[in-house]
């Protein structure tokens, strides 16, 4: 992941704020103009640029505009929550990712960077430098995803910014269509930021594949949630 985190020259946040041809803008066009609904939530300015200096990234990738101009994005009527620099009734980025206090140039995520979560827990991923060593699939810097369906991770072409356009201009209501059930959105409104939803039968075993508005279905803490997957995974190996 090339000028991710502190790693090498370690640049000041005018550096990385002061640019020219910002992506911020890019992302309000794609937001008002693309057919998933989208809600950007306030940032913390100051939390905001600490979190944009542990990255080193620039406000002129998409990545940076998203960390430094916003506090998280809700598309498709909540459906994905894509982290931004600060946090509130959202998480934020450094708190999803386990970011040190202070900037710390030695520090990096184990694996990669958590982008964005889905209501049922699926992640979204910017690979780390060795993403095999991490039993993922994929290329540095590649976007991937761990579906709650397969219990696996799945890769994206490109990385950060291909991702977060083709979700805005579309592609969200594409990848997630046989996954929704028909009071998804009710479900979805009457959850907390930091909550996602928890199936049982659940969404990997055929029983709750083949009939996904037949579980049951109930509101858990997301990170209980998350880890619930992983712990899965690993036992059915």
């Amino acid at each position: 992941m090339t000028g991710l985190f502190l790693w090498g020259n370690v640049r000041d946040i005018a550096e990385l704020t002061d640019v020219d041809d910002p992506g911020w803008p890019a992302v309000l066009e794609a937001v008002a103009a693309g057919p998933t609904e989208c809600v950007v939530l306030p940032p913390d300015p100051g939390v905001c640029r600490a979190t944009l200096s542990q990255l080193q990234v620039t406000a002129r990738s998409l990545l940076g505009a998203v960390v430094l101009n916003s506090g998280g994005m809700l598309l498709h009527h909540g459906w994905l929550r894509v982290y931004g620099g600060s946090g509130d009734s959202i998480a934020g980025l450094a708190e999803v990712n386990g970011f040190p206090s202070e900037a710390d140039p030695s520090w990096a995520p184990p694996a990669g960077l958590v982008v964005a979560h889905d209501v049922l827990g699926g992640e979204f991923a910017l690979n780390g430098m060795d993403p095999a060593r991490s039993g993922r699939p994929g290329e540095p810097g590649q976007i991937v995803y761990f579906a709650p369906d397969t219990l696996e991770w799945e890769t994206f072409d490109g990385g950060y910014s291909h991702w977060l356009m083709w979700m805005l201009g579309g592609g969200l209501a594409e990848y997630y269509s046989t996954v929704f059930w028909p009071s998804w959105q009710t479900e979805v409104a009457s959850l907390g930021l930091r909550e996602g939803i928890t199936m049982y039968p659940p969404l990997w075993s055929a029983e709750g594949a083949s009939d996904i508005a037949g579980t049951s279905r109930k509101s858990v803490p997301m990170p209980e949630l998350v880890a619930f997957h992983v712990d899965t995974a690993r036992q059915l190996g």
